[in-house]
Protein backbone atom coordinates (compact mmCIF):
# COMPACT_ATOMS: atom_id res chain seq x y z
CA UNK A 1 0.00 0.00 0.00
CA UNK A 2 1.62 3.43 -1.01
CA UNK A 3 2.39 5.53 1.70
CA UNK A 4 2.39 9.03 -0.04
CA UNK A 5 -0.66 11.09 1.29
CA UNK A 6 -3.31 12.27 -1.14
CA UNK A 7 -3.57 16.37 -1.25
CA UNK A 8 -5.84 17.67 1.14
CA UNK A 9 -4.35 21.61 1.23
CA UNK A 10 -6.47 24.28 -0.84
CA UNK A 11 -4.12 25.95 -3.24
CA UNK A 12 -5.07 29.20 -2.01
CA UNK A 13 -1.87 31.26 -2.09
CA UNK A 14 -1.65 29.78 -5.72
CA UNK A 15 -5.18 31.39 -6.72
CA UNK A 16 -4.33 34.96 -5.56
CA UNK A 17 -0.93 34.78 -8.14
CA UNK A 18 -2.14 33.13 -11.15
CA UNK A 19 -5.41 36.41 -10.47
CA UNK A 20 -2.08 38.66 -10.47
CA UNK A 21 -0.04 37.68 -12.76
CA UNK A 22 -3.17 37.95 -14.90
CA UNK A 23 -3.39 41.18 -14.75
CA UNK A 24 0.61 41.58 -15.36
CA UNK A 25 1.02 39.18 -18.24
CA UNK A 26 -1.41 38.15 -21.24
CA UNK A 27 -3.46 34.71 -20.04
CA UNK A 28 -1.40 34.76 -16.46
CA UNK A 29 1.52 32.59 -18.17
CA UNK A 30 4.59 33.53 -20.16
CA UNK A 31 4.43 30.36 -22.35
CA UNK A 32 0.62 29.38 -23.74
CA UNK A 33 0.95 26.06 -22.68
CA UNK A 34 0.88 26.58 -19.21
CA UNK A 35 -2.28 27.78 -18.82
CA UNK A 36 -5.04 26.28 -17.48
CA UNK A 37 -7.63 27.16 -20.49
CA UNK A 38 -8.29 23.67 -21.22
CA UNK A 39 -8.47 21.52 -18.15
CA UNK A 40 -10.10 24.53 -16.04
CA UNK A 41 -9.26 26.25 -12.58
CA UNK A 42 -6.14 28.10 -12.09
CA UNK A 43 -2.73 27.25 -12.31
CA UNK A 44 -0.51 26.52 -9.60
CA UNK A 45 2.33 28.13 -8.76
CA UNK A 46 5.63 26.32 -7.68
CA UNK A 47 8.17 26.72 -5.27
CA UNK A 48 11.16 24.23 -5.69
CA UNK A 49 11.58 20.72 -6.97
CA UNK A 50 13.76 17.88 -6.66
CA UNK A 51 14.04 14.73 -8.37
CA UNK A 52 10.77 13.23 -9.61
CA UNK A 53 9.00 16.26 -6.97
CA UNK A 54 7.61 19.12 -7.53
CA UNK A 55 6.28 21.33 -4.67
CA UNK A 56 3.66 24.33 -5.24
CA UNK A 57 3.65 27.25 -3.04
CA UNK A 58 1.00 26.48 -0.83
CA UNK A 59 2.85 23.47 0.59
CA UNK A 60 1.58 20.80 -1.49
CA UNK A 61 3.99 17.66 -3.31
CA UNK A 62 3.45 16.42 -6.58
CA UNK A 63 4.96 13.47 -8.26
CA UNK A 64 5.46 15.11 -11.60
CA UNK A 65 5.34 14.02 -14.86
CA UNK A 66 4.96 17.31 -16.55
CA UNK A 67 9.25 16.72 -16.76
CA UNK A 68 8.92 20.72 -17.66
CA UNK A 69 7.67 19.82 -21.07
CA UNK A 70 10.57 17.60 -21.45
CA UNK A 71 13.97 18.91 -20.00
CA UNK A 72 13.71 17.08 -16.73
CA UNK A 73 14.78 13.63 -17.58
CA UNK A 74 16.98 12.93 -14.76
CA UNK A 75 14.71 14.60 -13.22
CA UNK A 76 15.24 17.67 -11.01
CA UNK A 77 18.30 19.49 -9.60
CA UNK A 78 20.71 16.51 -10.33
CA UNK A 79 23.51 17.56 -8.20
CA UNK A 80 26.31 16.74 -10.42
CA UNK A 81 24.58 19.24 -13.50
CA UNK A 82 23.69 21.87 -10.49
CA UNK A 83 27.28 21.83 -9.20
CA UNK A 84 28.64 22.03 -12.87
CA UNK A 85 26.15 25.04 -13.35
CA UNK A 86 26.98 27.15 -10.52
CA UNK A 87 30.56 26.84 -10.84
CA UNK A 88 30.20 27.89 -14.36
CA UNK A 89 27.74 31.08 -13.11
CA UNK A 90 30.80 31.75 -10.92
CA UNK A 91 33.37 32.20 -13.41
CA UNK A 92 31.04 34.36 -15.90
CA UNK A 93 27.04 33.31 -17.17
CA UNK A 94 28.18 34.54 -20.35
CA UNK A 95 30.78 36.14 -22.04
CA UNK A 96 29.36 36.74 -26.14
CA UNK A 97 32.79 34.93 -26.80
CA UNK A 98 34.47 31.39 -27.36
CA UNK A 99 35.37 29.26 -24.41
CA UNK A 100 36.53 25.40 -24.04
CA UNK A 101 32.83 23.91 -22.93
CA UNK A 102 32.04 24.65 -26.15
CA UNK A 103 34.23 22.32 -27.45
CA UNK A 104 33.63 20.20 -24.77
CA UNK A 105 29.59 19.60 -25.49
CA UNK A 106 30.52 19.39 -29.45
CA UNK A 107 32.11 16.99 -29.16
CA UNK A 108 30.27 14.70 -27.10
CA UNK A 109 27.44 15.37 -29.85
CA UNK A 110 29.43 14.98 -32.59
CA UNK A 111 30.71 11.52 -31.07
CA UNK A 112 27.65 10.09 -30.54
CA UNK A 113 24.88 11.33 -33.25
CA UNK A 114 25.45 9.47 -36.58
CA UNK A 115 24.12 12.40 -39.16
CA UNK A 116 26.54 15.25 -37.05
CA UNK A 117 29.66 16.43 -38.32
CA UNK A 118 29.22 20.18 -36.79
CA UNK A 119 26.75 21.88 -34.39
CA UNK A 120 25.42 24.96 -33.85
CA UNK A 121 24.32 25.91 -29.97
CA UNK A 122 21.41 27.98 -29.67
CA UNK A 123 18.72 29.27 -26.97
CA UNK A 124 15.87 27.07 -27.50
CA UNK A 125 14.54 24.12 -29.72
CA UNK A 126 12.21 26.66 -31.24
CA UNK A 127 16.00 28.54 -32.66
CA UNK A 128 17.04 25.61 -33.59
CA UNK A 129 13.89 24.33 -36.01
CA UNK A 130 13.87 28.10 -37.48
CA UNK A 131 17.46 27.98 -38.19
CA UNK A 132 17.82 24.31 -39.42
CA UNK A 133 14.72 25.59 -41.67
CA UNK A 134 16.44 28.94 -43.41
CA UNK A 135 19.97 26.82 -43.44
CA UNK A 136 17.89 24.37 -45.64
CA UNK A 137 16.32 27.29 -47.92
CA UNK A 138 19.95 28.54 -48.17
CA UNK A 139 21.86 25.17 -49.03
CA UNK A 140 19.03 24.18 -51.62
CA UNK A 141 18.16 27.40 -52.74
CA UNK A 142 14.36 27.17 -52.71
CA UNK A 143 11.70 28.14 -50.59
CA UNK A 144 9.41 26.10 -49.79
CA UNK A 145 9.09 23.22 -46.84
CA UNK A 146 6.72 20.07 -46.30
CA UNK A 147 5.44 19.25 -42.11
CA UNK A 148 3.02 17.17 -41.22
CA UNK A 149 -0.70 18.06 -39.85
CA UNK A 150 -0.69 19.03 -36.09
CA UNK A 151 2.99 19.21 -35.39
CA UNK A 152 4.67 20.94 -33.75
CA UNK A 153 8.20 22.98 -34.01
CA UNK A 154 8.33 25.99 -32.20
CA UNK A 155 6.01 29.19 -32.30
CA UNK A 156 8.39 30.69 -35.51
CA UNK A 157 5.76 32.11 -38.25
CA UNK A 158 6.61 29.23 -41.28
CA UNK A 159 5.89 26.14 -38.44
CA UNK A 160 2.96 27.70 -37.18
CA UNK A 161 0.93 27.12 -40.29
CA UNK A 162 0.94 23.32 -39.30
CA UNK A 163 -2.56 23.70 -38.88
CA UNK A 164 -5.42 24.48 -41.23
CA UNK A 165 -6.34 27.52 -40.85
CA UNK A 166 -2.81 28.35 -39.47
CA UNK A 167 -2.23 28.33 -35.17
CA UNK A 168 -1.88 31.67 -34.91
CA UNK A 169 -3.13 35.19 -36.41
CA UNK A 170 0.00 37.21 -37.57
CA UNK A 171 0.99 34.62 -39.91
CA UNK A 172 2.03 36.40 -43.48
CA UNK A 173 -0.02 35.22 -46.29
CA UNK A 174 3.84 34.32 -47.63
CA UNK A 175 5.10 32.16 -44.79
CA UNK A 176 1.71 30.28 -45.38
CA UNK A 177 2.58 29.62 -48.76
CA UNK A 178 5.84 28.60 -47.88
CA UNK A 179 4.63 25.89 -45.91
CA UNK A 180 2.98 22.89 -47.60
CA UNK A 181 1.14 20.41 -44.96
CA UNK A 182 0.51 16.37 -45.82
CA UNK A 183 -0.98 13.47 -42.80
CA UNK A 184 1.61 11.95 -40.56
CA UNK A 185 2.23 8.44 -41.75
CA UNK A 186 0.69 8.78 -45.28
CA UNK A 187 3.44 8.11 -47.34
CA UNK A 188 1.88 8.56 -50.91
CA UNK A 189 0.35 11.56 -49.84
CA UNK A 190 4.05 12.92 -48.99
CA UNK A 191 5.32 11.49 -52.04
CA UNK A 192 2.41 13.23 -53.81
CA UNK A 193 3.44 16.38 -51.97
CA UNK A 194 6.79 15.67 -53.52
CA UNK A 195 6.07 15.30 -57.19
CA UNK A 196 3.84 18.27 -57.53
CA UNK A 197 6.06 20.93 -56.26
CA UNK A 198 9.48 18.95 -56.32
CA UNK A 199 11.66 21.77 -58.02
CA UNK A 200 10.69 24.25 -55.29
CA UNK A 201 11.16 21.78 -51.56
CA UNK A 202 14.19 22.48 -49.58
CA UNK A 203 12.88 20.06 -47.15
CA UNK A 204 11.00 18.02 -44.81
CA UNK A 205 10.37 18.60 -41.34
CA UNK A 206 8.89 16.06 -39.18
CA UNK A 207 8.83 15.04 -35.81
CA UNK A 208 10.12 11.44 -35.75
CA UNK A 209 7.48 10.64 -33.28
CA UNK A 210 4.78 13.55 -32.98
CA UNK A 211 4.86 14.63 -29.71
CA UNK A 212 2.60 17.11 -29.55
CA UNK A 213 -0.85 14.90 -31.29
CA UNK A 214 -1.05 12.17 -29.01
CA UNK A 215 2.67 10.58 -28.97
CA UNK A 216 2.25 9.16 -32.27
CA UNK A 217 4.32 6.59 -33.18
CA UNK A 218 5.66 5.95 -36.96
CA UNK A 219 3.83 3.24 -38.60
CA UNK A 220 6.53 0.30 -39.44
CA UNK A 221 8.64 1.85 -42.28
CA UNK A 222 7.57 4.66 -42.57
CA UNK A 223 10.65 6.65 -41.74
CA UNK A 224 12.85 4.94 -44.03
CA UNK A 225 9.95 5.51 -46.27
CA UNK A 226 10.31 9.45 -45.60
CA UNK A 227 14.51 9.08 -46.28
CA UNK A 228 14.11 7.41 -49.41
CA UNK A 229 11.54 10.31 -51.01
CA UNK A 230 13.21 12.99 -49.69
CA UNK A 231 16.36 11.41 -51.66
CA UNK A 232 14.59 10.78 -54.57
CA UNK A 233 13.40 14.20 -54.82
CA UNK A 234 16.40 16.24 -53.80
CA UNK A 235 14.90 17.43 -50.41
CA UNK A 236 16.17 17.95 -47.27
CA UNK A 237 15.48 15.76 -44.14
CA UNK A 238 15.25 17.63 -40.84
CA UNK A 239 14.08 15.60 -37.81
CA UNK A 240 12.93 17.51 -35.23
CA UNK A 241 13.87 16.27 -32.08
CA UNK A 242 13.69 18.39 -29.60
CA UNK A 243 11.08 15.93 -28.14
CA UNK A 244 12.57 12.22 -28.94
CA UNK A 245 16.45 13.50 -28.58
CA UNK A 246 18.16 12.19 -25.82
CA UNK A 247 14.84 10.89 -24.31
CA UNK A 248 13.57 7.58 -26.42
CA UNK A 249 17.48 6.65 -26.53
CA UNK A 250 21.05 8.40 -26.29
CA UNK A 251 21.12 9.10 -30.02
CA UNK A 252 17.14 9.69 -30.27
CA UNK A 253 15.20 8.60 -33.27
CA UNK A 254 18.09 7.95 -35.06
CA UNK A 255 19.18 4.93 -32.91
CA UNK A 256 15.88 3.60 -32.73
CA UNK A 257 14.28 3.84 -36.03
CA UNK A 258 18.05 3.37 -37.75
CA UNK A 259 17.27 6.63 -39.99
CA UNK A 260 19.71 8.67 -40.89
CA UNK A 261 18.83 12.88 -41.57
CA UNK A 262 20.43 15.43 -43.16
CA UNK A 263 19.72 17.95 -40.23
CA UNK A 264 18.97 17.55 -36.37
CA UNK A 265 17.54 19.73 -34.47
CA UNK A 266 17.26 19.48 -30.60
CA UNK A 267 16.41 21.59 -27.33
CA UNK A 268 14.84 20.14 -24.18
CA UNK A 269 16.67 17.08 -22.18
CA UNK A 270 19.74 18.69 -24.14
CA UNK A 271 21.30 19.86 -21.19
CA UNK A 272 19.57 19.32 -17.71
CA UNK A 273 17.47 22.57 -17.84
CA UNK A 274 19.43 25.25 -19.11
CA UNK A 275 17.46 26.87 -22.02
CA UNK A 276 19.23 25.50 -24.63
CA UNK A 277 18.82 24.56 -28.56
CA UNK A 278 20.75 23.26 -31.51
CA UNK A 279 21.08 21.62 -34.58
CA UNK A 280 23.65 20.46 -36.82
CA UNK A 281 24.53 17.90 -39.78
CA UNK A 282 27.36 17.31 -41.99
CA UNK A 283 29.77 19.68 -42.69
CA UNK A 284 29.11 20.21 -46.41
CA UNK A 285 25.93 21.46 -45.06
CA UNK A 286 26.95 23.14 -41.79
CA UNK A 287 29.91 25.55 -44.14
CA UNK A 288 27.06 27.56 -45.20
CA UNK A 289 26.15 28.70 -42.39
CA UNK A 290 28.28 32.27 -41.86
CA UNK A 291 30.97 33.80 -41.11
CA UNK A 292 32.10 31.41 -43.80
CA UNK A 293 28.84 30.65 -45.99
CA UNK A 294 25.85 32.47 -46.74
CA UNK A 295 23.20 32.04 -43.97
CA UNK A 296 22.67 34.15 -41.02
CA UNK A 297 22.08 32.93 -37.42
CA UNK A 298 23.72 34.62 -34.41
CA UNK A 299 22.62 34.73 -30.55
CA UNK A 300 24.23 36.86 -27.84
CA UNK A 301 23.24 34.15 -25.25
CA UNK A 302 23.83 31.30 -27.87
CA UNK A 303 26.72 28.51 -26.75
CA UNK A 304 26.82 30.24 -23.12
CA UNK A 305 28.76 28.98 -20.51
CA UNK A 306 26.11 27.69 -17.55
CA UNK A 307 24.08 25.88 -20.49
CA UNK A 308 27.33 24.28 -21.93
CA UNK A 309 28.30 23.10 -18.36
CA UNK A 310 25.40 21.46 -17.56
CA UNK A 311 24.70 19.90 -21.34
CA UNK A 312 28.09 18.36 -20.78
CA UNK A 313 27.08 16.94 -17.39
CA UNK A 314 23.74 15.68 -18.62
CA UNK A 315 25.30 14.10 -21.71
CA UNK A 316 28.13 12.19 -19.44
CA UNK A 317 24.82 11.11 -17.30
CA UNK A 318 22.87 9.81 -20.12
CA UNK A 319 25.83 8.16 -21.86
CA UNK A 320 25.31 5.41 -18.79
CA UNK A 321 23.39 2.88 -20.75
CA UNK A 322 21.90 1.72 -17.48
CA UNK A 323 19.66 5.14 -17.43
CA UNK A 324 17.62 4.42 -20.73
CA UNK A 325 17.58 0.53 -18.88
CA UNK A 326 15.98 2.34 -15.55
CA UNK A 327 13.69 5.06 -17.82
CA UNK A 328 12.29 1.82 -19.64
CA UNK A 329 11.42 -0.36 -16.82
CA UNK A 330 9.47 2.35 -15.15
CA UNK A 331 7.76 3.33 -17.60
CA UNK A 332 6.63 0.18 -18.64
CA UNK A 333 5.53 -0.60 -15.55
CA UNK A 334 3.31 2.76 -15.20
CA UNK A 335 1.70 1.72 -18.28
CA UNK A 336 1.49 -2.15 -17.96
CA UNK A 337 -0.47 -1.32 -14.58
CA UNK A 338 -2.69 0.77 -16.04
CA UNK A 339 -3.24 -0.87 -19.55
CA UNK A 340 -4.27 -4.05 -17.40
CA UNK A 341 -7.14 -2.35 -15.38
CA UNK A 342 -8.24 -0.47 -18.77
CA UNK A 343 -8.56 -3.28 -20.84
CA UNK A 344 -10.49 -4.92 -17.61
CA UNK A 345 -12.89 -2.10 -17.27
CA UNK A 346 -13.01 -1.91 -21.33
CA UNK A 347 -12.72 1.87 -20.53
CA UNK A 348 -11.98 4.36 -24.02
CA UNK A 349 -8.22 5.31 -23.23
CA UNK A 350 -5.33 5.10 -25.15
CA UNK A 351 -1.83 4.64 -23.81
CA UNK A 352 0.36 5.68 -26.89
CA UNK A 353 4.34 5.95 -25.59
CA UNK A 354 7.82 6.18 -26.73
CA UNK A 355 10.70 5.36 -24.51
CA UNK A 356 9.75 7.60 -21.41
CA UNK A 357 7.52 10.38 -22.81
CA UNK A 358 4.09 9.41 -23.06
CA UNK A 359 0.36 10.37 -23.54
CA UNK A 360 -2.78 8.97 -21.53
CA UNK A 361 -5.65 9.79 -24.30
CA UNK A 362 -9.64 9.71 -23.74
CA UNK A 363 -10.44 8.46 -27.54
CA UNK A 364 -12.33 4.93 -28.27
CA UNK A 365 -9.29 4.03 -31.15
CA UNK A 366 -5.75 4.90 -31.21
CA UNK A 367 -4.54 8.12 -32.43
CA UNK A 368 -2.00 7.85 -35.46
CA UNK A 369 -2.45 11.61 -37.11
CA UNK A 370 -4.34 14.68 -36.47
CA UNK A 371 -7.62 14.04 -37.51
CA UNK A 372 -7.80 11.27 -35.08
CA UNK A 373 -6.20 13.08 -32.39
CA UNK A 374 -9.30 15.59 -32.80
CA UNK A 375 -11.26 12.41 -31.69
CA UNK A 376 -9.58 13.08 -28.19
CA UNK A 377 -12.73 13.83 -25.60
CA UNK A 378 -10.92 16.81 -24.01
CA UNK A 379 -13.95 17.42 -21.26
CA UNK A 380 -13.42 13.64 -19.62
CA UNK A 381 -9.77 14.55 -19.61
CA UNK A 382 -10.13 17.62 -17.73
CA UNK A 383 -12.28 15.78 -14.89
CA UNK A 384 -9.39 13.34 -15.05
CA UNK A 385 -6.53 15.96 -14.56
CA UNK A 386 -8.22 17.55 -11.80
CA UNK A 387 -8.72 14.02 -9.96
CA UNK A 388 -5.26 13.00 -10.33
CA UNK A 389 -3.56 16.86 -9.54
CA UNK A 390 -6.07 16.76 -5.94
CA UNK A 391 -4.21 13.86 -5.20
CA UNK A 392 -0.55 14.59 -5.74
CA UNK A 393 -0.30 13.71 -9.94
CA UNK A 394 0.84 16.60 -12.18
CA UNK A 395 0.40 15.85 -15.89
CA UNK A 396 0.55 18.47 -18.82
CA UNK A 397 -2.89 20.52 -18.78
CA UNK A 398 -3.14 19.33 -22.07
CA UNK A 399 -5.12 16.30 -23.48
CA UNK A 400 -3.03 15.60 -26.59
CA UNK A 401 0.25 16.82 -24.94
CA UNK A 402 3.40 14.69 -24.61
CA UNK A 403 4.33 13.85 -20.86
CA UNK A 404 7.39 12.41 -19.34
CA UNK A 405 8.82 9.79 -16.51
CA UNK A 406 12.58 10.89 -15.29
CA UNK A 407 15.56 8.53 -14.04
CA UNK A 408 14.56 9.93 -10.90
CA UNK A 409 10.93 7.88 -10.11
CA UNK A 410 10.17 5.68 -7.95
CA UNK A 411 8.82 2.07 -8.53
CA UNK A 412 6.68 3.44 -5.17
CA UNK A 413 5.68 6.67 -7.20
CA UNK A 414 4.72 4.61 -10.17
CA UNK A 415 2.56 2.09 -8.41
CA UNK A 416 1.22 5.41 -6.48
CA UNK A 417 0.39 6.44 -9.68
CA UNK A 418 -1.33 3.81 -11.68
CA UNK A 419 -3.78 3.45 -8.50
CA UNK A 420 -4.56 7.03 -8.62
CA UNK A 421 -5.04 7.44 -12.67
CA UNK A 422 -7.24 3.80 -12.53
CA UNK A 423 -9.26 5.51 -10.19
CA UNK A 424 -9.13 8.84 -12.10
CA UNK A 425 -10.67 6.86 -15.29
CA UNK A 426 -13.49 5.42 -13.42
CA UNK A 427 -14.61 8.70 -12.35
CA UNK A 428 -14.40 10.70 -15.75
CA UNK A 429 -15.24 8.07 -17.83
CA UNK A 430 -18.20 5.53 -15.83
CA UNK A 431 -19.22 8.32 -12.99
Amino acid sequence: MSTIKSITKPAIRSAKCAQRLEELTPGGVNSSFRSFIEVGGHTIFFSHAQGSKIFDIDGNTYIDYLGAWGPAILGYCHPQITKACQEAVARGPVFGAPHELEIQFAELLVENIPCIEQIRFVNSGTEAVMSAIRLARGVTDKDKIIIFHGSYHGHSDSVLASRIPPASAGITAGSAEGTLLVDYNNLDALEKCLAENKDEIAAVLIEPVAGSMGVILPEPGYLKGVRELCTTYGALLIFDEVLTGFRIAFAGAQEVYGVIPDLVCYGKALAGGMAVGAYGGPKKIMSELLPYGKVYQAGTFSGNPVTMAGGIETMKLLSNPEVFVRLEKVSKRFFDGMQKEIDKLHMPVQLQRAGSMFAILFAEKPVRNYQDSLTINSKQFAEFFHYILERGIYLPPSSIDAAFISAAHTEEEIDYSVEVCVEGFRKSILS
